[in-house]
């Protein structure tokens, strides 16, 4: 019994210190949305975007793109689609995009790091757009990230883009998703130049080209999985500011209505972000139970002092957990989830260490990466 509550303790201790954080991890302050424009000048931005098999929403988001300002260029490299991904591009007839064809995946290179390799290479404007193939931009947005970058001598500039929260899963999953990263990566740190956490989010990056050729292009972190944070690093270490934040004005419409989606999402990269030490691994298994498990574990013991911890615990944990649910406008009832959500979070993580140890590696668009 003095073990059970000396775990349920340790577990409202490292509540307490996170909502304590001057960082805030869970704040939403961190936040960039579309400011209408009189007159867009986008002819100094380039969108580039790699396209691996999707033809369920490729037309979308380009469609998106045509009503930003024509003088945008965007190229899409389609990364050895099977499907009709290029024939649907072809289709909308924008006299302002660019269809490369991409090469077999180079050994030691991810497939969108590949990907967005060769397109760079055809980029001749001042400022490059990374954006996802599942991305809708709001009219607007561009302008406000390239106004933003320029004011602020910002080098690289990302936002995590609105994922899709409708279903049941989605709804239950994705907030703790977002929750969790910026636990892992608080904004606050990350957004000032002295700290060396460096955080992106890969969906939507705005960044200044010629820091990038300085740096290699993209084969300076070709064979990353984490590649948002990775680049992000990468600009932080060599003196160039970043900044990243949420915002409703990038939109995801892929969707997940089970949980084997979101699972396979997680899994993919869970595992590299703990440097596929068994050590962290171990690490993360007892602070994750600290934190999720026993305060449920707590509440149902007979001895009011545990309860009381327990009870306290989740209260704080609902504390810190709410402003992402209001960010995203979803039921504040989802507070009372979060314990369960986080042991399924930690199912996922161990799942990526089995696919390291005992599978083919992180499955991701059919490849596979060990």
């Amino acid at each position: 019994m003095e073990s059970l509550f000396l775990a349920t303790v340790l577990g409202l201790l490292l509540w307490i210190t996170i909502l304590l954080l001057p960082s805030r991890p869970y704040s939403t302050r961190e936040s960039l949305e579309a400011q209408p424009i009189e007159q867009t000048d986008l002819s100094e931005v380039t969108v580039l975007i790699p396209a691996r098999n999707e033809a369920t929403i490729i037309i979308e988001s380009l469609l998106a793109l045509q009503k930003q300002d024509p003088s945008l260029k965007i190229i899409l490299v389609d990364d050895q689609s099977t499907d009709n991904t290029v024939e649907l591009a072809y289709s909308i007839r924008m006299n302002n995009l660019t269809v490369l064809p991409g090469a077999q995946l180079q050994p030691g290179w991810s497939g969108k790091l590949w990907a967005l390799e060769q397109g760079r290479r055809f980029i001749n404007t001042s400022h490059i757009l990374l954006l996802d193939a599942d991305i809708i931009l709001e009219p607007g947005l561009i302008e406000t990230m390239l106004s933003r970058a320029k004011k602020n001598n910002i080098k690289l500039l990302s936002l995590m883009a609105h994922l899709r929260m409708v279903s049941f899963w989605e709804k239950l999953l994705i907030p703790a998703f977002i929750f969790f990263f910026k636990l892992l990566y608080p904004f606050y740190l990350s957004n000032l130049p002295n700290k060396k956490i460096a955080a992106a989010a890969g969906g939507c990056i705005l960044l200044q080209t010629d820091v990038l050729e300085e740096l290699g292009g993209f084969e300076c972190i070709k064979n990353k999985l984490i590649d948002d944070c990775s680049l992000a690093k990468k600009f932080k270490r060599n003196g160039y500011k970043t900044w990243v934040g949420l915002t409703h004005s990038a939109i995801s419409i892929r969707s997940y209505n089970s949980p084997k989606g979101i699972w396979k999402m997680i899994a993919r990269t869970a595992y590299t972000q703990l440097h596929h030490s068994l050590l962290l691994l171990s690490i993360c298994v007892i602070l994750m139970s600290i934190a999720f498990l026993m305060p449920l574990i707590a509440i149902l013991q007979s001895q009011l002092i545990i309860v009381m911890v327990g009870i306290t615990t989740l209260c704080i944990q609902s504390i810190c957990y709410y402003p992402i649910l209001r960010y995203y406008s979803i039921n504040s009832m989802y507070v009372f989830s979060l314990p369960f959500v986080g042991m399924i979070y930690l199912f996922f993580t161990l799942s990526s260490a089995y696919f390291y140890y005992f599978n083919k590696g992180a499955a991701w668009k059919e490849r596979y990466y060990k």
